[in-house]
């Protein structure tokens, strides 16, 4: 009997951790012309833990010409693509700061994490309402597993930057 309750027990001690995960971005601005990068400019650094069921999101920022009104995380097709809005982040409403939240992720939202399609945007007052591409933003930065940063001028290696690669099937 007492083996019968051990082994579930033992079998979730050993699985929980397979599904935890550490993810990081560079957050950074993209100006469009001479006219947006006065106003679209800073830069910032965000890490997400995901265990298996919370997300859970700290970062920082500075740097940003006018003070951040919001900070949201979007799912987007594809690493590099403008996308929706689906989570909001608590956000100091500064030109620097700090960013954070906690999330219970749907199967969709978590397998999204896994392949690079969720990046955090933070908006600020002088930033463009709209882009004729999408939401305004002035940092940005896709959630990637996390990895060696390496120093300016120093190639990266390995693929870390395609998450799409490294995604188990389950």
């Amino acid at each position: 009997m007492t083996l019968k309750l051990f082994a579930p027990a033992l079998f979730m001690a050993i699985a929980m951790p397979a599904f935890a995960a550490d993810y990081q971005t560079n957050l950074g601005p993209m100006p469009l012309d001479d006219e947006t990068k006065a106003v679209i400019a800073g830069r910032g650094e965000a890490t997400a833990s995901y265990d298996g069921k919370t997300l859970t999101v700290k970062g920082s920022f500075h740097g940003v010409p006018s003070n951040v009104t919001e900070a949201h995380i979007f799912t987007s097709p594809i690493a590099g693509v403008p996308g929706k809005t689906i989570l909001d982040l608590e956000v100091t409403k500064s030109t620097s700061g700090t960013l954070s939240g906690s999330y219970k992720l749907t199967a969709a939202q978590a397998t999204m994490l896994r392949t690079g399609k969720l990046y955090i945007q933070i908006n600020s007052e002088k930033a463009p309402d709209q882009y004729p591409w999408g939401a305004k933003g002035t940092l940005w930065g896709w959630l990637f597993p996390a990895h060696e940063t390496v120093g300016a001028n120093i190639p990266q290696q390995d693929h870390w930057f395609i998450p799409q690669l490294d995604t188990p099937s389950r």
